[in-house]
């Protein structure tokens, strides 16, 4: 089992471009995503606060509601497809998935495990960070890329937890 961690999280404002993504157009769209975003930061002279993220709003069908982006320092004007956003300040449980991108259903399954164990349920939104760079030799852990994966959280009603009626 992944080792999980509870966090409680501050707000960070990201710079984002949304897009509604089939899971098999989300690798192009990241690439596309990050390459504006970091453009358009530079262009407005704020700064990369941290690693890139990719937020799931919600799985709707055969798509993903995504934002795809860096946290900044500031917040960012509008600027074509790139808008302000924010990772919310909430309590989350967080762990590293080390290894391939088409393994982390795994460690979500093992996120989702755990919350029920603790007497947790998902709150909305979902989030990774790419702590690694898979296209750089010099970023590489040699079982593949490094992904924080964030999932904000809340207490599961008493019911489900069999306290309640």
């Amino acid at each position: 089992m992944t080792e999980m961690t509870l966090v409680d999280a501050p707000p960070r404002r990201t710079a984002v471009v949304r897009g509604q993504v089939r899971p098999q157009d989300l690798p192009t769209f990241l690439a596309q995503a990050f390459e504006t975003v970091s453009a358009t930061v530079d262009r407005q002279r704020n700064h990369v606060t941290g690693p890139p993220v990719t937020v799931y709003r919600t799985v709707s069908g055969e798509k993903f509601d995504v934002e795809a982006g860096f946290p900044v320092a500031h917040e960012i004007a509008p600027d074509g497809a790139v808008i302000p956003s924010e990772l919310p300040g909430s309590r989350t449980v967080e762990t590293v998935h080390v290894g391939p991108y088409e393994t982390l259903p795994d460690t979500y399954q093992q996120i989702h495990a755990w919350l029920g164990e603790h007497g947790l349920r998902a709150a909305p939104l979902m989030w990774e960070a790419y702590l690694t760079d898979p296209d750089d030799p010099a970023h590489r852990h040699e079982a593949g890329p490094c992904t924080l994966v964030v999932q904000p959280v809340q207490p599961a009603p008493l019911s489900s937890r069999g306290l309640g009626t």
